[in-house]
């Protein structure tokens, strides 16, 4: 329940801001000093309800008009985005704790799909074949689904929403987003750039709330689609319920992304990577790096590496850091007391487990900001196999050695792990590396590259447990996702050569 002072954000629907009446509210913080900045709305029905009926009013507009028309829109917003984007960084770094530089690198890598989908006339069209029997041709159409909802998570409240909506509203869909609410904001700010841009009211809808809102579009027959990324438990529970009510589903879950460093590897790229992909945005990222495989006898040295530039990060909000320097920090804060609370349990489960802990981040405090909720980079060596902290998805600054006598123990490792999201290979060895993405069970891998996203026009997902539904994000298959075709058997008859009659199953000829 929200107080007469503190700023509620609501919804936008119909092409407004729109106030909630639920009564019913969350507190959003500043990560960096645990204060609660804003509330955030959570949707009732009635609002919900209303949602989906401006969203089916938006498409019913939006898919009529050409696609001339609807080309000039989506370029008018990537304009737009490119020239306010450090408006949007700013309201990323308030309310999700990300270092300004990361946020600005979130947008840019969202803002590539907004620029892939600038090009969709390309990517929908259809195919004709003439003449495929006497008379008579085929062709293909493929057309929007309708309303379509994008249910995105706390860590990338930009850059993942874009891995979704620009594809679908080019395709001539109306999206219905519901962000976190841990961070709200980013999405009502670009749902008035879409305004800005030109947009129909309806064919972009923000609809803010908690579990009762994810439901209420997975059960909604008017919404023929879900895009979803956050935990595997939820991933599957969003994929399970919204499969069962006939809708597509695209739900992207969790991961424990390994690097697999063999002795032939150039060690200091290898502790530069690994640091950056371990620890950058707090290691709050499905494709952070977690676990450093080393075929040993590098482990001791790599560790050394590491350790030396561990001690040269900086842990911070704004512009200063923990150490007192003026620089931007390197990374800032978890989202939440309860998620920094959760990470050092699992440290605490690592050192029960017989890890070594090198360096701890547990009882890290940033000068300035003692009630923030800040974690330091963690670095774990020898920890079983066995432990929860090696086999769970931790989702934060802790990086984990653990040594492996060959390429062969590393593979198997990765292999029989539970997720499939991200992997990574370190060798000088192109036959080792030729070998390792062959017969690696995951869905993106990186070969001297510790964080394999791939661009926009490649789509992006995981295997196994990382990965609900047939469709990954954007990319082609992010096009497949929100079309439908439509296959067309035409026959223009000339009346010099009328068939007459005939009752027999159509044969070609």
């Amino acid at each position: 329940m929200s107080n007469a002072t503190t700023p509620v954000v609501g919804h936008w629907i119909d092409g407004a801001r729109s106030a909630s009446t639920s009564g019913r509210t969350a507190p959003v913080h500043n990560p960096a000093t645990g204060e609660v900045i804003r509330e955030v709305a959570l949707a009732n029905e009635t609002e919900i309800a209303a949602a989906i009926a401006s969203a089916q009013q938006g498409y019913e507009t939006w898919s009529a008009m050409s696609m001339a028309r609807r080309q000039a829109v989506i370029f008018k917003f990537r304009e737009l985005l490119n020239n306010k984007k450090t408006e949007l960084a700013a309201i990323v770094t308030e309310e999700h704790g990300k270092v300004l530089s990361d946020a600005m690198g979130e947008i840019a890598r969202g803002q590539e799909v907004v620029e892939l989908a600038t090009g969709f006339p390309h990517l929908i069209k259809g195919g004709f074949s003439e003449n495929v029997s006497t008379g008579i041709d085929v062709y293909t159409l493929k057309q929007p689904l309708g309303v379509v909802g994008v249910i995105s998570p706390f860590n990338f409240p930009v850059m993942v929403p874009m891995w979704f909506f620009p594809i679908a509203i080019a395709a001539g869909n109306a999206v219905i987003l519901k962000p976190s609410e841990k961070d709200p904001s980013a999405a009502i700010w670009m749902a008035e750039l879409w305004k800005e841009a030109g947009l129909p009211d309806g064919v972009f809808t923000v609809l803010n709330g908690d579990k009762q809102a994810v439901d209420g579009l997975l059960n909604a027959p008017e919404v023929q689609s879900i895009s979803f990324v956050g935990s595997t438990p939820i991933a599957q529970y969003i994929y399970e319920t919204a499969a069962k009510n006939g809708k597509r589903v695209q739900a992207l879950g969790g991961a424990k992304n390994h690097m697999l460093v063999l002795p032939d590897a150039d060690l200091d790229l290898v502790a530069d990577q690994a640091i950056n992909a371990g620890y950058g945005a707090a290691g709050e990222r499905c494709m952070a790096l977690s676990v450093v495989l080393a075929v040993e006898p590098v482990a001791d040295e790599l560790i050394e590496k590491i350790k030396e530039r561990i001690g040269n990060l900086v842990v911070g909000n704004g512009a200063t850091g923990a150490d007192g320097t003026t620089r931007e920090p390197d990374l800032g804060p978890l989202i939440t007391a309860e998620h920094r609370a959760k990470v050092s349990n699992y440290v605490d489960i690592a050192e029960a487990d017989g890890g070594r802990i090198v360096i701890d981040g547990r009882d890290l405090k940033v000068d300035g900001h003692e009630d923030g909720f800040f974690f330091g980079p963690t670095l774990i060596d020898n920890l079983s196999t066995e432990s929860r902290a090696y086999t769970e998805e931790i989702f934060g600054p802790v990086l984990q050695v653990i040594r492996v006598k060959s390429f062969e123990e590393g593979v198997e490792l990765i292999n029989s792990g539970q997720f499939g999201n991200g992997t990574a290979i370190f060798t000088n060895d192109g036959g080792a590396a030729r070998r390792f993405q062959h017969e690696i069970h995951v869905g993106m891998v990186g070969i001297n590259v510790p964080i394999p996203v791939p661009v926009a026009y490649h789509s992006f997902g995981g295997w196994k447990s990382s990965l609900f539904g047939d469709a990954k994000a954007y990319g082609v298959q992010g096009f497949d996702f929100f079309t439908r075709e439509k296959a067309i058997t035409s026959r223009w008859l000339d009346p010099a050569k009328h068939g007459g009659i005939n009752l027999g199953f159509p044969q070609n000829d």
